[in-house]
């Protein structure tokens, strides 16, 4: 008998909620405008996002690096937030964590971003302590020394994990030499040793001024005086127009091959499987994306299914695409194409072999309709979820300022998304990844893996101390 029964008391049944209106959403458009000072500024506005988001785009790029000082970049955007001439570095922290701020910086290839997240109440504060970063930063020598030691530290535990390791290792093998693409991105023991107080500052008097600079500033800027409030802070910052530099091309040698990075004793293997291919700024480029989701983007893409779900060597296998340098549509940028995973030792070579044939299959009979559909809607389907926050929007359109790309793209590759069909996904990733043009890294126990990989006629093997 039931509760309601013995009470005598009727249950009340509220009718079940019904979904409401889907609403149309797009890409935030920003407004692009200019400071005196040069200074690129793109705005947006987005309603109850109360935590304002900004990236500040420095056209410093790794390349830029004088020769034999590799990691100058890293250590400079370190420095920004370790004082100015106004404030020491602890006090510049203390008036951050006032404001409610977080505050970071980063090098990669294609420049110095600066990130800044902040409550809009407290913009005004926090944008005026970015500009005195980026006007006057201190690079007290002893602050410079102290992050030369802490990067020296980071080295070492860099090298101990397999996934860094591979990744070096591929740049390596891609890239030639002389190129800065081959060596790591936060630079070696050796160059990091030699960087001092006047190596960082003269590389930011060379490449931090306004005139390349952009700002992306994304939040609800109801009642924010934001043309006043940018005039008192990074409108106060100034510096020369500089030169254009000429950008090299990217050359890439993906001759099929497998080079082994041994790790006696290693009991998973880190594979790393890649090549270069074409940026964001091809018009294979949508198509690339989504036959790249198919293929291993997701838990339920193809090579999951084979290497996790039906032959349990792996706990997850990615493929995925990664612009590293794109500067116009005729400037030869490129993106690193790449799949990676590990797999437990005895697994190395079953693991290798069925890939290929997860890539040989995916060539002779082509994705299907449905794996499509499935991307497509995961794909597009999820991009308001995606940009909820403002520093998802902010950093979505400073990547695409630094690899010169319009205002309008992100909504735009949504659109060509939706409109790509299953033959041209298909053509894509198989020009993507083809069989014959792959450079593998694997890193792992060399004496255990070595000649099952080697059976596998992928390509010429060789092996490099771990």
């Amino acid at each position: 008998m039931s509760d309601a029964a013995v009470t005598g008391v009727a249950m009340e049944y509220h009718p079940q909620p019904t979904p409401g209106t889907a609403r149309p959403w797009a890409f935030p458009a920003p407004e692009r405008g200019a400071l005196p000072n040069g200074l690129t500024v793109l705005r947006c506005h987005r309603p109850g996002q109360q935590v304002v988001a900004v990236e500040i785009f420095l056209d410093a790029p790794l390349e830029a690096e004088p020769e034999g000082l590799d990691g100058v970049a890293t250590i400079m955007s370190r420095a920004l937030s370790e004082g100015t001439d106004k404030h020491s570095a602890e006090e510049f922290a203390a008036e951050l964590e006032r404001c409610g701020a977080t505050l970071d910086a980063h090098a990669d290839h294609p420049g110095v971003r600066v990130s800044l997240e902040v409550p809009v109440s407290r913009l005004a504060k926090a944008l005026g302590l970015v500009a005195e970063a980026l006007r006057a930063p201190a690079f007290d020598a002893s602050e410079i020394e102290r992050l030369v030691g802490n990067r020296l530290d980071e080295i070492p535990h860099e090298h101990a994990n397999p996934s860094r390791r591979a990744a070096k290792q591929l740049s390596k093998e891609l890239f030639p030499a002389t190129a800065r693409m081959s060596r790591p991105r936060l630079g070696t023991e050796e160059t990091v040793r030699r960087i001092d107080e006047s190596a960082v500052r003269a590389f930011f008097d060379a490449h931090v001024r306004p005139s390349t600079a952009t700002a992306v500033i994304v939040g609800d800027l109801t009642g924010v005086d934001l043309d006043a409030l940018l005039a008192e802070t990074l409108g106060d910052w100034s510096g020369n127009a500089g030169q254009a530099r000429p950008v090299p091309p990217i050359t890439a040698d993906d001759t099929g091959r497998v080079v082994i990075v041994d790790r006696p004793g290693a009991v998973q293997t880190q594979l790393l499987i890649g090549r270069i291919g074409a940026d964001r700024h091809e018009r294979v480029w949508p198509a690339q994306v989504l036959g790249t989701y198919c293929l291993g983007g997701t838990l339920t893409s193809r090579l999951d299914r084979v290497l996790r779900e039906e032959k349990g060597y792996t706990y997850g296998v990615r493929a995925f695409a990664q612009v590293l340098r794109s500067s116009g549509p005729d400037s030869g940028g490129a993106a690193m194409l790449a799949i990676s995973g590990s797999v437990d030792t005895e697994s190395t070579g079953p693991a290798l072999d069925d890939l290929w044939k997860v890539l040989r299959t995916l060539a002779a009979e082509g994705l299907t309709d449905a794996e499509r559909e499935t991307a497509v809607q995961n794909l597009v389907g999820v991009a308001p979820l995606k940009f909820e926050t403002a520093a998802s929007v902010a950093s979505t359109l400073a990547d695409q300022v630094e690899q010169h790309l319009p205002d309008d793209y992100q909504a735009q590759l949504y659109a060509r998304l939706a409109e790509t069909g299953t033959v041209e996904a298909t053509a894509a990733v198989v020009s993507a990844f083809p069989v014959d043009r792959l450079v593998t890294v694997v890193v792992g126990d060399a004496a255990r893996i070595e000649e099952p990989v080697k059976a596998l006629g992928i390509g010429e093997v060789s092996v490099v101390t771990g």
